[in-house]
């Protein structure tokens, strides 16, 4: 069984939805039976790699608020991560592009690494301030999680996975996905952002007795 889910680095609620799926498969008796496999999504495609705003004034000028309101936001933000278990730093976010980032998911995807390499790309994001718009920062990432410090190199320096990345959110503009995170079991059933630990428990019980229903009925 099948979990799809396209997301993006710099969304917080991605990260979260990350955790509570995480929980949910954690205490799901056949959680071996499901394969999770990450799609890109970029929120921002156009946003700059060296950007000339903080996270509070990226926010604030995009929703038409004040840096108070973005800081309010993401008080409370940072309130329902730690609820999660995220250690969530905005203060030391750096904005920046994702794009290459994505393409590093795909390359550590080749190796079975992708969610080694989207929980390292969101903690560098979120937690620990560093610029994962930088070749020089998803290169250490990529070596974190093992993957050869060359071949990270020069995929980035190249078009490598280019393609794939916009396979994907070409994907999601097909099926009608306009917000991220977005989780799709088995093609059938569908869950739409954040969601409490409890409903993604749901759909995982739905796909789990469909397999069985079918299985018993061939």
């Amino acid at each position: 069984m099948n979990i799809e889910i396209w997301s993006d680095i710099c969304c917080p609620f991605c990260y979260i939805g990350k955790r509570h799926l995480e929980q949910a498969l954690e205490e799901f008796e056949h959680a071996d039976e499901f394969e999770v496999n990450w799609h890109s999504f970029e929120l921002d495609p156009a946003a700059d790699i060296d950007p000339d705003q903080d996270i509070y004034e990226r926010l604030a000028r995009k929703y038409g608020q004040s840096v108070e309101w973005a800081k309010k936001a993401n008080r409370d933000l940072k309130q329902k991560a730690s609820e999660a278990g995220i250690d969530f730093n905005p203060d030391r976010i750096i904005p920046t592009n994702s794009f290459d980032a994505h393409r590093l998911i795909k390359l550590a995807a080749t190796s079975g690494r992708a969610d080694e390499a989207k929980e390292n790309l969101f903690s560098a994001y979120f937690s620990e301030g560093r610029h994962i718009g930088r070749h020089d920062t998803l290169i250490r990432i990529g070596t974190e999680i093992g993957l050869d410090r060359s071949i990270v190199k020069e995929m980035l320096e190249g078009d490598d996975f280019s393609d794939e990345v916009r396979a994907d959110e070409q994907e999601a503009r097909e099926l009608g996905i306009q917000g991220v995170p977005f989780f799709v079991f088995n093609r059938k059933y569908a869950v739409s952002g954040a969601q409490p630990v409890h409903t993604f428990t749901e759909a995982l019980e739905k796909c789990y007795e469909d397999q069985q229903s079918e299985t018993v009925n061939k």
